[in-house]
């Protein structure tokens, strides 16, 4: 679309500086914005995409409130979110781990799998105003030479459990490390690793 506007949004200007790194110049848009009171004006946009984030918003009424608004009508909305837990290794395998030998923090942290359920997800989305609600199930494989690499790449994208993690001392982070190892054992394909993760990705209209 050489004529049309293409912005990323993320409330973590971390993020977005990491977006900016990696795409040339010119290319997209950036913008800083909370999910929930999104800065655009309404029916701006032919299309919305929200990538593995429905599940983090604290208010996902009002993040999905904000997305319709800006939305034009007949406009296709995009989601994916994490399937069930057992059917995620690739972020279940390290949380288990995480459960199992650190304290429960002191705010409980808002789960990556709360909408694995179909019905769940479908039930949200069209309680929100969207229409034509599609569902497909999608399997993600990715592939870790050792379980170490595996435990580097979630502490490299866990978010704000990262920075949790990032103080903890190095003793505690090599036992983890170990537990890893054990938990992500059935994931073992040759001298690697293969965690095949299940994605929803769902489909809707604003109406």
């Amino acid at each position: 679309m050489p004529d049309g506007l293409v912005v990323a949004s993320d409330i973590a200007e971390q993020a977005l500086a990491e977006g900016r790194r990696r795409v040339p110049a010119g290319k997209l848009q950036f913008a800083a914005a909370d999910a929930e009171r999104l800065t655009f004006r309404d029916a701006a946009f032919d299309r919305v995409l929200c990538g593995l984030g429905l599940m983090f918003f604290p208010a996902v009424p009002r993040a999905l409130a904000e997305m319709r608004r800006v939305l034009k009508p007949g406009g296709l909305a995009v989601f994916s979110v994490w399937g069930e837990e057992a059917r995620a290794p690739l972020v279940s395998c390290a949380l288990q781990c995480i459960r199992r030998i650190l304290p429960p923090p002191k705010v409980e942290r808002l789960s990556p799998f709360r909408f694995g359920e179909p019905a769940l997800l479908r039930q949200t989305l069209e309680a929100a105003g969207f229409a034509g609600v599609e569902l497909h199930v999608h399997v993600l494989s990715c592939a870790f030479d050792t379980s170490q690499a595996y435990w580097q790449a979630f502490r490299d994208l866990a978010g704000g459990a990262a920075a949790g993690l990032s103080r903890l001392p190095e003793a505690m982070l090599v036992r983890l490390g170990e537990e890893v190892a054990q938990e992500l054992a059935p994931c073992r394909q040759g001298e690697g690793y293969v965690a095949q993760s299940e994605v929803l990705i769902a489909r809707a209209r604003r109406v």
